[in-house]
């Protein structure tokens, strides 16, 4: 063999050694990024998992939620499987406060639970755990943080942003030539239902409306919100009222009187609205077009579409005006918050945390808010299009507040009890012929000074 024959060997050998080399150091690099990505992987799918076992009890009071609530939960759990969450929903009829109080003196204190503004976080206070720090603070709407935070500590997650007014069946309006954007002061209002009260047998309508007066909540918080959020200009300044002057309460009066005349009454005479329930209201006499108008909000809207899809998407939102004063606004405000008891384990407390972040900041959580509650979101970052609200009645709540056109909740700032147990059970008298109107202001007022003596 030549020498020049042995260095062409020797240069192929070294070339085929190199080559084997590489290819040994390529294999080694491809088995070490897949061990690094299948490692990777597997710490992604798994960080919803390796959460402490804890369990989370919910008590909530918002009934139209409750399948919502529950699916969601359900979803949260097969991404958190040390995770359990127990929901019970006391509401509608039922009085929550009470059966809250008694969860906590029985010892069955849940995780989560609803507190609705200034006065219930005075009253559970040492109960609250404080959410200053968490994520969604610094994402929620102007204001509607404030009826929960005291001495720059706040202690609940906003349900989201309801508004109501009277609820309306356009189909009706139509066929009674009635243009719903012409009212927008009492006395067009009071014309309309004259109208259509006229027209009732040609629409084949029961009565114009529908008053819900056994659910003192209608009455003596939201309809009487239409005076004091007048008289109030906020639910701090209800709060800190020692005492009342009503100075609206005559035009009120109206108000209340014109849904209490011509609402469908089951014996025909006013006392017996004390016996209309919500479901009475909503499902027996609006969704299947027995009535015109019912004094309502968005919440009513999954219940009217679960009776008639077809009615529940030709409807919108009317305001409740009283005369002289703010006749073309609705109330907006947030309805309740999620509060986590503080006397809880700091697992329990910070599995209860996490879950409420999850439901409101995740992309899953988002969609389910909007499809699933039908939520007015109260926190930014749901501003794509598949985030905005779809039904009529909250689309018309984004337009009235757009337009500057609302007021505020105050009733959450009224003494303990006073707004259902005080003001809307001598509402019930007052419908009963019980008590005549002049008694009942007075007692109101007289109530209100004593509850903030207390």
């Amino acid at each position: 063999m030549t020498i020049t024959n042995r260095c062409k060997r020797l240069k192929e050998n070294q070339r085929k050694g190199e080559t084997k080399m590489k290819n040994k150091i390529f294999k080694t690099i491809s088995v070490l990024l897949v061990v690094v990505f299948t490692i990777a992987g597997c710490k992604t799918n798994t960080t919803t998992n390796n959460k402490e076992k804890a369990t989370i009890d919910i008590f909530q009071f918002k009934v139209e939620a409750k399948e919502a609530l529950e699916a969601a939960a359900d979803e949260y759990m097969k991404l958190n499987k040390n995770i359990t969450i127990n929901i019970e929903t006391v509401g509608g009829g039922d009085d929550y406060g009470a059966a809250l109080k008694s969860r906590f003196a029985s010892g069955k204190e849940p995780t989560i639970f609803n507190v609705g503004g200034l006065q219930d976080v005075y009253d559970w206070k040492d109960n609250l755990t404080d959410l200053s720090q968490e994520p969604w603070v610094e994402l929620a709407v102007q204001g509607t943080l404030d009826a929960v935070t005291v001495d720059g500590k706040v202690y609940g997650l906003p349900f989201n942003q309801e508004g109501y007014g009277l609820i309306y069946n356009k189909a009706i309006f139509e066929e009674a030539n009635i243009d719903p954007d012409a009212i927008i002061s009492f006395k067009a209002l009071e014309e309309a239902v004259k109208k259509i009260d006229s027209m009732k047998d040609e629409l084949g309508l029961k009565a114009v409306f529908s008053l819900p007066a056994k659910e003192t909540w209608v009455t003596g918080l939201h309809l009487a919100n239409i005076q004091f959020a007048n008289e109030f200009g906020s639910v701090n300044e209800a709060y800190e009222a020692k005492t009342i002057e009503m100075p609206y309460s005559d035009a009120w009066k109206k108000l209340l009187d014109l849904q209490a005349d011509y609402a469908y009454q089951p014996d025909g005479t006013r006392g017996s609205l004390n016996s209309v329930d919500y479901s009475t209201q909503v499902e027996e006499m609006f969704s299947i077009g027995r009535v015109a108008l019912i004094q309502q909000g968005n919440w009513a809207y999954g219940s009217i579409a679960g009776i008639d899809e077809e009615l529940a998407s030709n409807i919108g939102l009317l305001p409740l005006p009283l005369e002289g004063v703010k006749e073309d606004s609705i109330p907006i405000g947030v309805p309740s918050y999620w509060a986590v008891n503080s006397a809880k384990s700091e697992t329990e407390k910070t599995a209860a945390k996490d879950f409420l972040n999850w439901l409101y900041s995740s992309d899953e959580g988002k969609k389910r808010i909007i499809n699933d509650f039908k939520f007015i979101p109260v926190l930014s970052g749901y501003d794509t299009e598949e985030l905005q609200p779809k039904d009529p009645l909250a689309k018309d709540i984004l337009r009235y507040r757009n337009e500057g056109r609302t007021m505020p909740w105050v009733f959450m700032g009224y003494p303990t009890g006073w707004g259902m147990d005080v003001l809307g059970a001598n509402i019930q008298g007052y419908l009963l012929d019980n008590l005549s109107w002049e008694d009942l202001i007075k007692d109101v007022k007289d109530k209100w000074a004593e509850s903030r003596k207390q």
